[in-house]
């Protein structure tokens, strides 16, 4: 690792996430669903925002200022890229956060972000945060933290030293980090196939080692390999926030907030017995086995009053951001499985279902004639919200706005997939964020830019780029035929012309 990062692995980049809980939008719906006044945002600051897809997909889909900082120099300069292709309002350093933190001219800041950075950085690091949201953060602003917390680790605490340990007493530096991540998985599984004690009192460890196995070894390599790594209990986090005046809001995970879908009676019955917020907090970690916590606190915690809550809540705009016949009531949001019943949440579908925004004061008395009541319709919207199907919408004002910045990030992106596809998002100025939008999409976007109008064009357009780089598109998990890629992909360009792009375009993701 090198000198300048203070023990963090900066030997591979970070992946290219994008990371809906930095919209400002969300925060908006979910202060709304807890009756919390929520902060007008008009500027923002990511503190470690890595390779800057978040930061500049938001900062160009809502057309406010940004700021942000990434000790990589690598990772800041692909981010200024994107800044610079879009235009927006977004400014990004590569300074550290002693550094950065310590400037004397940044503004104030409505809300602050903090995505997987808290666990993987060291007490001195925490403290100078800590320390530049209680002087920067404005009252009544959020910050948003996300971090490895327990019981969910509990297992793998052991497993991370085990391998660190390996990688850096057993592995050659100079065979880089993939490698010695390889080489560092490799002997934990040869050690857990002898059937140590170990394994045989913890059952769920070959389950969580196959699934290290299906990781990027990028993200693998942070995620485990840092020097400083720290999972924490809600209440540490509490006590170290404390300083900052900090309150908890809520979960920035939707689901989080419905405990009748979460919790069994019995449990629900056992919480409800606890005054402690943090106690609390704790207690329900343990009943779903958290092991990576994201959250939403503020600078001064205010409840809105019923009518207040009632009027802001039919006011806000939201869109469906997936094509209707697509949309699924069976999913998993984090650790948790999500089961809808489609007849609650259908009425809501047919109405959104030319993907123009609507209020949810509109939802709520179109949905009338199906019996459906406003607290039901809000709900039907909130769940189908926190599976990102649903996405809230800005002011059509404040789209126009966006369109401009966003059309340009888009197309450098989508330019950029004729050689990469480490991007998988787009930003929408519509949803004031991102939307996914895998390789393959964007060919067909970068393909109609070129001329190609109709299927029988673009499959050949875009089998060309693939075939020149190397790439294969896959059949059932192995590289397909000739034949078999020409069939999925004039498939896959059929139902993107049909379903995907008239998405697109009302999400004001291409012109």
């Amino acid at each position: 690792m090198s000198g300048w990062s203070a023990g963090y692995v900066a030997d591979v980049g970070y992946t290219f996430g994008l990371y809906p809980e930095l919209n400002p939008l969300r925060i908006r719906l979910a202060f709304l669903n807890m009756g919390l006044v929520f902060p007008e945002t008009g500027t923002a600051c990511e503190l470690g925002f890595g390779q800057g897809v978040s930061v500049n997909v938001h900062a160009a889909a809502s057309g406010q200022t940004w700021h942000g900082t990434d000790f990589n120099p690598a990772q800041a300069g692909f981010a200024r890229e994107l800044a610079a292709a879009s235009g927006a309002n977004v400014q990004l350093t590569d300074a550290a956060f002693a550094e950065f933190c310590a400037r004397d001219d940044l503004p104030d800041f409505d809300f602050i972000c903090m995505h997987g950075i808290w666990s993987w950085i060291s007490d001195e690091n925490r403290h100078v945060l800590v320390d530049f949201l209680r002087r920067k953060l404005k009252v009544g602003g959020v910050l948003y933290i996300s971090y490895n917390t327990q019981p969910g680790w509990a297992a793998m605490v052991p497993v991370r030293e085990l391998m660190t340990q390996y990688h850096a007493s057993m592995t050659v530096p100079g065979a880089g980090m993939a490698t010695r991540v390889e080489q560092s998985l490799q002997f934990a599984e040869r050690l857990f196939a002898t059937n140590p004690s170990f394994v045989q009192t913890n059952a769920l460890i070959p389950q969580r080692m196959a699934q290290l196995r299906a990781l990027d070894k990028s993200y693998l390599a942070h995620e485990y390999f840092n020097r400083d790594w720290q999972p924490m209990s809600f209440p540490q986090v509490r006590q170290w926030l404390e300083p900052a005046k900090l309150d908890f809001a809520c979960s920035a995970t939707y689901i989080e907030h419905v405990e009748s879908i979460i919790l069994t009676p019995d449990q629900a019955e056992v919480l409800n017995t606890l005054t402690d917020p943090a106690l609390r907090q704790l207690a329900l970690d343990f009943v779903l086995n958290q092991q990576f916590r994201r959250d939403y606190w503020v600078r001064g915690k205010r409840q809105l009053t019923g009518a207040e809550s009632s009027r802001l809540l039919r006011q806000q705009y939201v869109v469906l951001a997936v094509p209707a016949s697509e949309v699924v009531y069976s999913t998993k949001v984090g650790q948790l499985e999500l089961s809808l019943k489609e007849a609650a949440h259908k009425p809501v579908i047919d109405v959104l279902a030319d993907h123009r925004p609507r209020t949810i004061g509109e939802i709520e008395a179109a949905c009338a004639s199906a019996g459906m009541t406003g607290p039901q319709v809000f709900q039907a919207v909130f769940m189908l919200a926190g599976t990102q199907q649903i996405q809230p919408a800005q002011d059509p004002a404040v789209t126009e706005n966006a369109r401009a910045a966003c059309f340009r990030l888009n197309g450098h992106l989508i330019a950029r997939a004729g050689t990469s596809g480490d991007v998988n998002y787009l930003a929408s100025a519509v949803t004031g964020g991102g939307v996914p939008a895998p390789r393959i999409h964007q060919l067909f976007l970068l393909g109609l830019t070129q001329g190609k109008k109709n299927v029988g064009e673009l499959v050949p357009y875009v089998m060309a780029i693939l075939s020149q780089q190397n790439v294969s598109v896959l059949h059932e998990g192995k590289p397909a035929t000739q034949d078999q890629q020409f069939t999925l992909l004039e498939r896959q360009a059929g139902e993107f012309l049909q379903r995907r792009l008239p998405v697109l375009k009302a999400l004001a993701v291409v012109p």
